[in-house]
């Protein structure tokens, strides 16, 4: 989660593995409800001395929230950027063994080659099949989907 290494690094040294620590009870939580105290119980730890690293936090408490509402089996991988960093990397490192990307219209044809290229040994998305769900709008509530319209609220 890049946000963790944004809010310590608003922190000293000393007081980082205890603020990893109660980051990371935010977001492996097993319910929103529990995300929220855990949030709350950092907010409450630090805000007085460290109110930029709160500030970080705070502005984006929705955003970081949201993955609640998502199969569980999907929040592996909405909390990182791997999947997304490991197939870029491969774009990456060709771009810079061959200096550059050649002409415009080389480029996208590179791209597309070596991104359907590194599909093919990349690891399946846990929950893959429950992605279908989530596009038609069915509703989610701590991982699990909501057959009662009451649940949701």
């Amino acid at each position: 989660m890049n946000k963790t290494a944004n809010v310590l690094d608003k922190m000293p040294k000393r007081v980082q593995t205890h603020a990893k620590k109660l980051v990371h009870d935010i977001y492996m939580a097993s319910t929103k409800q529990e995300g929220l105290r855990a949030f709350d119980v950092f907010i409450k730890v630090y805000e007085a001395k460290y109110p930029k690293a709160c500030e970080c936090l705070l502005k984006d408490k929705q955003e970081l929230m949201t993955f609640y509402d998502f199969p569980a089996m999907n929040w592996q991988h909405i909390r990182t950027t791997n999947p997304i960093e490991s197939t870029l990397a491969t774009i990456r490192y060709r771009t810079s063994q061959t200096k550059g990307c050649g002409s415009r219209l080389a480029t996208p044809t590179m791209v597309y080659k070596l991104a359907t290229s590194a599909e093919k040994h990349s690891k399946r998305l846990k929950g893959h099949e429950l992605i279908s769900k989530v596009i038609k709008g069915v509703p989610f509530k701590d991982g699990e989907e909501v057959k009662d319209q009451e649940q949701i609220a």
